[in-house]
């Protein structure tokens, strides 16, 4: 079956025989190739005859189509999905010390034999 949709930039589409969801992300009408990516985040390139040459109807953009994009903004999408916080990224670390140790890259004693050089144009 052909379709008779046109691919417009941002709308999404499903592919008939496959359930599959998709949105033009591209189009270059002068190579005639029509970008698209999937709700799971791939890209394919299609030949804007082979677009016409699809199975698909028009669809609602999903509800939550970020989850393969990996938007962590909260203005992004208007939800509460947050950027994790460093101390969530130090928590591992932090269980492999003793209790009192200091951060050895943080409270590191300078080189021995170690002098600074005054920048150019310093004194």
């Amino acid at each position: 079956m052909t379709t008779d949709i046109d691919p417009v930039l941002d709308n999404w589409y499903r592919h008939l025989d496959k359930g599959q969801e998709f949105r033009v992300v591209a189009i270059d009408e002068d190579e005639s190739v029509v970008d698209i990516q999937y709700f799971d985040g791939s890209i394919e390139a299609i030949d804007l005859e082979a677009w016409y040459e699809l199975d698909i109807e028009t669809a609602e953009e999903p509800e939550n189509w970020s989850g393969a994009l990996d938007i962590a903004e909260i203005d992004d999408l208007g939800t509460e999905i947050t950027d994790t916080p460093a101390d969530d990224w130090r928590a591992p670390e932090e269980e492999l010390r003793h209790p009192g140790e200091n951060d050895p890259l943080i409270e590191a004693e300078p080189f021995e034999g170690w002098e600074e050089e005054p920048l150019e144009g310093e004194s």
